[in-house]
């Protein structure tokens, strides 16, 4: 039976010789293996507004602002803003809503310095994207906004 300082001293020497393995002449320098993410990538983001409302909120308007900062300095070339609108009340009012909500977004995008011409705006009112546990509130009272942008 091995005693405890037996093992201790096991472990030590196991442990030792496991870090002696990482630092021979062909080892990694770790900060080759670290990387920045890219800036200057394709990211989707969502934008919530109150119900039956398109104006945008306090939250709406920070997300805007932080995306925005996050890609100064990239070059945009699509944008892509989807409103949606809750399932209750009629389909055209909806699609109505929707519609509005797509544009105040793109207008604050675009007061945020992003590129007019890079920019598709869609709705499709209450018959947009569907959770998966079919949860229809508040998840399609939002824009959703997909964004391509690359290094220049």
């Amino acid at each position: 039976m091995m005693t405890t300082r037996a093992i201790l001293l096991a472990a030590s020497l196991g442990a030792a010789g496991l870090s002696a393995c990482s630092m021979g002449s062909g080892s990694v320098d770790r900060d080759a293996l670290v990387t920045v993410p890219n800036a200057c990538a394709a990211r989707r983001f969502d934008i919530y507004f109150n119900e039956n409302q398109d104006r945008l909120t306090g939250p709406a308007l920070e997300a805007i602002g932080l995306t925005a900062t996050q890609l100064q300095g990239c070059r945009i070339t699509s944008v892509k803003v989807l409103g949606l609108a809750s399932g209750t009340g009629a389909a055209d009012t909806n699609l109505d809503l929707s519609e509005r909500r797509a544009l105040t977004v793109a207008e604050a995008l675009t007061a945020a310095g992003w590129p007019v011409p890079a920019f598709e705006i869609t709705a499709a009112g209450d018959a947009g994207a569907v959770s998966p546990d079919g949860v229809q509130e508040p998840l399609r009272r939002r824009t959703e906004v997909l964004v391509e942008a690359v290094r220049p």
